[in-house]
């Protein structure tokens, strides 16, 4: 503190004494104590509240910088999910929108396939005919079919698979897949039966079907089909302008995805191709625009390669697959002036930033899963939280044992705490009586003192008397 601030204190202080000694004549004494009371506590206060006001600085500088980094952290994140045009730095969505390139095809599918015996570490499957192609190839780009003589095996032994559980679908003649049953290694294969081994350890309810023999009927793909928005339209629904694929059946999502995925999954289903809302992420941001000048996007990449030398799409998302290219001198999609289309949130933002374009309206269209990654992915995190819950239950018993422990030393110290108690009240007592034991001894002692005081005088008397009587004797002698 200053000298100066003490300076000022004591000033105040004789100042507010000397006004109060001078109304000592006006006012009564509860006047003259409340201000003084009230001086007493504004100085007093004083110290505690600049304390609140630093303490207050302190969290506003402290608040600022949190506010700093935030914005760092956003600028960070925003970097990380659309990357970087300017240096040809991909983002989170570019690099999502590459995997799901991966997932293009559906592959091969045995269908009616029947289960014998029920032990889901080796499942042994019968069928008849050969595997039916993925939709969309062509019966002339399918293998030529083997000679009766040099059977093939029903699926090639080796091949890792996906097995599902067929069931009956309503308006369908057929049962469909209806439950994952897992991921599955063929280890043996001929023409009318394969042999099943799972890749990694089944969930509880696919052991359940297996095991029960629910799962009867089973249909085997090469790839996990793809997911995708038509699905779960309903039958007969049309593009509006409030729903973009059709009416999404709810009775339909409810019905296979109710029970197995979260309410907010869910309400990403229900609410696919429909209005977006403000609180919506821009990954799930499609935006409807018109075009107002005549505008062309090259789609065709001038390379020339297949499949397996590198994918369906070069690094900027133009196709190098011939079966997937446009064709033409440039290769490139031509819209005319009030042509529509749907593109995401940024393509349609670059479009109306060239003018090329105006917004007509957003939609909020789910992100699509490649449910290859999403298993992997998950049996992964199962892994990770079976070892997590080791150890939590590792640390449950530890506390455990202490606070076992603690409940035993609570009770010893509660046996110790009673006896302590019992002693405290006996040695009370015991006081007690001495403390009055002494007071009668004290009480007993100053009456003998004052007897004593009494016989002490009487002997003086006595022996004065017999003085007397002496000097009187002597007297009387001759």
């Amino acid at each position: 503190m200053t000298i100066a601030l003490v300076t000022l204190f004591t000033v105040v202080v004789f100042a507010a004494g000397f006004l109060l000694w001078k109304s000592r004549d006006t006012w009564r004494w509860f006047h003259i104590t409340g201000s003084a009371i009230t001086l007493i506590l504004a100085i007093t206060l004083l110290f505690p509240t600049a304390g609140v006001l630093k303490s207050r600085m302190a969290w506003n500088k402290l608040k600022e910088g949190l506010d700093k980094q935030l914005a760092t952290v956003e600028a960070e994140e925003a970097l990380l999910k659309y990357g970087d045009p300017g240096a040809q730095i991909p983002g989170v969505l570019d690099l999502q929108t590459d995997l799901q390139r991966y997932a293009l095809e559906a592959g091969r599918r045995w269908p009616n396939l029947r289960m014998q015996g029920n032990k889901p570490d080796s499942i042994t499957l019968l069928g008849a005919g050969p595997a039916e192609l993925p939709p969309g190839v062509a019966a002339d780009e399918a293998p030529a079919a083997a000679p009766a003589a040099a059977a093939q095996p029903l699926i090639p032994e080796g091949l890792v698979v996906y097995g599902f559980a067929d069931g009956p679908e309503p308006g369908s003649p057929s049962p469909v897949p209806s439950f994952f049953l897992g991921e599955f290694k063929v280890t043996a294969s001929t023409p009318s039966q394969v042999t099943l081994a799972p890749l990694g350890k089944l969930e509880a309810d696919q052991l359940q079907e297996i095991s029960s023999g629910k799962a009867q009927s089973w249909t085997v793909y090469e790839l996990l089909p793809l997911d995708g928005h038509v699905p779960f339209i309903a039958l007969g629904s049309e593009p509006s302008d409030d729903a973009i694929f059709g009416r999404v059946d709810e009775e339909l999502v409810r019905r296979l995805l109710g029970k197995s995925v979260s309410e907010a999954t869910l309400t990403e289903y229900l609410r696919d191709g429909g209005r977006v809302k403000n609180d919506d992420p821009p990954s799930v941001r499609w935006q409807k625009i018109e075009f107002v000048k005549p505008h062309s996007i090259v789609v065709d990449s001038p390379e020339k390669r297949n499949v397996l030398d590198g994918g369906f799409f070069d690094s900027t998302g133009q196709a190098v697959d011939s079966r997937l290219q446009r064709g033409g001198d440039d290769g490139s999609v031509k819209f005319k002036v009030a042509d529509q289309i749907i593109v995401s949130e940024e393509a349609a933002t670059e479009m109306i930033t060239l003018g090329v374009a105006k917004l007509l309206d957003i939609y909020f269209v789910r992100e699509l899963h490649d449910y290859r990654f999403v298993l992997r992915r998950t049996r992964l995190r199962i892994a990770e939280l079976t070892l997590r819950e080791q150890e939590l239950q590792y640390q449950a018993q530890v506390l455990q044992d202490a606070i076992d422990a603690t409940l035993m030393m609570l009770t010893t110290n509660q046996d110790a705490k009673l006896k302590l108690e019992k002693d405290l009240a006996q040695l009370q007592i015991e006081s007690k009586a001495i403390r009055n034991y002494t007071a009668k001894l004290t009480d007993t002692v100053a009456e003998t003192r004052q007897q004593l005081i009494g016989i002490y005088r009487d002997n003086l008397q006595l022996a004065e008397e017999l003085k007397t009587l002496h000097q009187g004797i002597a007297n009387s002698l001759p």
